[in-house]
C-alpha cells in the first residue's frame, strides 16, 4: 500500500509539473505571437489622463493567457478526480467571457451588455456547484447561500477587472491565487484538483514576461477578465470543500482595495464604471514608486498571505488568528501605498 501511495504521489507530482511547464511555455510563446498581431492591427491601450503608462502599448495579451489556460483545464476536467468534471462549465463561460470582452477591448461596448453577460457567465458558473452543500459556513437556506455566492463571484470577476492598472499586477496576482489555491486543493482531503490553480498561475509567470515594467504589452478585459472570473471558481470550490477561510484570505488585498476604492467613490458620488487613478495601488505609483516596486510589495504581501492559508486549513472550523494576520498584513500594505503623495502636491 505504502509503494502504491508514493507511485500515485509522484504521479501526480509529475501531473503538475508537466501541466505547469506546459502552460507557463504556451503562454510565454503565445504572448509573443499576439504582441506582434496587435502591434500590426494597431490595437493599442494610448496613455491619457487617467493612465499610468507614457507610451502607447498593445493590449489584448490576455488572449495568450486563455489559449494556455482553457485547454488544459479541459484536459484536467476530463482526466481529473470526479468533480473535475464540473469544470466544463466555468470554462465554457469563460470562453464567452473572453469574446464580449476582446469587444470591448477593439471597439467598445455598454457597461449595461457587459454587466449582463458578466450575470449570465456566473449563473452557468453556480451549476457546477449543484450537486454540493452549503458555500458558505453561515447556516444559510441553500438558495440564499448561493445567491450570497453568484453576488461575490459577480463582485470579483469585476474587481480583478478593475485592478488591472499598472504593468504586472494582475499577472502576479493570478500567480499568487493560483499557486495559493493549488497548494491548499493539495491540503483538504476532498477531490479538488490543484492542477487549476497550478497551471493557472504558470499562464500568467508566462505572460508577465512581456508584462513586467516596462509592460511590452497588456492583458486586456480579455484576460483580466475572464482569469478574474475562473480564479472566482477555484475560490469558490475551495470554499464548497470547506477551505473558507484560505479563499477568503488568499485574495485579500484585491478584495481590500477595490472595495474601499469603490465605496470611497461612491461616498463622493461618482460614475464608479468610470476610469480612474484612485486605487491604493494607483496612489503610489502616483506618489513616485515603480510599477515594478509596487508590485514587489504586493507579492511580498501575497506571499505571507499564501502561507496564512496554509496555516488555517488545518486549523479550527473558525481560524480567527489566521484571518486577523491577514487582515493585518493587508492594512500593513494598504497604508504602505495610500500615504504616498501625488507626486505634484510634494
Amino acid at each position: 500500500m505504502r509503494s502504491y501511495n508514493a507511485i500515485k504521489q509522484a504521479m501526480n507530482w509529475g501531473w503538475a509539473i508537466a501541466a505547469s511547464v506546459a502552460s507557463f511555455a504556451m503562454s510565454a510563446v503565445g504572448t509573443r505571437v499576439v504582441l506582434g498581431h496587435l502591434r500590426a492591427r494597431d490595437i493599442l491601450d494610448h496613455p491619457n489622463e487617467r493612465s499610468s503608462h507614457a507610451v502607447p502599448t498593445p493590449r489584448g495579451g490576455g488572449i495568450a493567457v486563455l489559449a494556455a489556460v482553457l485547454p488544459i483545464w479541459a484536459l484536467i476536467a476530463i482526466f481529473g478526480p470526479g468533480s473535475s468534471h464540473n469544470a466544463f462549465l466555468p470554462i465554457s463561460a469563460a470562453l464567452v467571457l473572453a469574446f464580449v470582452s476582446w469587444r470591448d477591448d477593439v471597439g467598445g461596448l455598454s457597461a449595461r451588455a457587459r454587466f449582463a453577460v458578466h450575470i449570465g457567465a456566473v449563473a452557468v458558473g453556480l451549476m457546477a456547484f449543484l450537486s454540493r452543500g452549503p458555500i458558505f459556513p453561515l447556516l444559510l437556506p441553500l438558495w440564499l447561500d448561493r445567491l450570497a455566492a453568484g453576488f461575490a463571484w459577480l463582485w470579483f470577476l469585476n474587481l480583478f477587472n478593475f485592478m488591472d492598472g499598472i504593468d504586472g499586477i494582475t499577472g502576479a496576482e493570478t500567480a499568487a491565487i493560483g499557486i495559493g489555491a493549488g497548494i491548499v486543493a493539495l491540503l483538504i482531503p476532498a477531490d479538488v484538483d490543484a492542477l487549476y490553480g497550478l497551471s493557472i498561475a504558470a499562464a500568467a509567470l508566462g505572460f508577465l514576461l512581456w508584462n513586467w515594467h516596462p509592460a511590452k504589452i497588456f492583458m486586456g478585459d480579455v484576460g483580466s477578465v475572464p482569469l478574474g472570473y475562473l480564479l472566482g471558481w477555484l475560490l469558490l470550490d475551495l470554499a464548497s470543500h470547506g477551505a473558507w477561510a484560505p479563499a477568503l484570505i488568499l485574495p485579500l488585498y484585491y478584495l481590500a482595495d477595490a472595495t474601499l476604492t469603490l465605496l470611497s467613490r461612491l461616498a463622493r458620488g461618482e460614475r464608479i464604471w468610470q476610469a480612474h487613478r484612485e486605487h491604493f495601488y494607483q496612489r503610489a505609483v502616483r506618489g513616485g514608486l515603480s510599477h515594478a516596486r509596487v508590485v514587489q510589495a504586493i507579492l511580498l504581501a501575497d506571499v505571507i498571505l499564501i502561507g496564512l492559508a496554509y496555516w488555517s486549513v488545518p486549523s479550527s472550523p473558525l481560524p480567527f488568528m489566521q484571518l486577523a494576520l491577514a487582515i493585518l498584513v493587508v492594512v500593513l500594505l494598504l497604508g504602505f501605498l495610500g500615504t504616498r503623495r501625488p507626486e505634484a502636491a510634494r
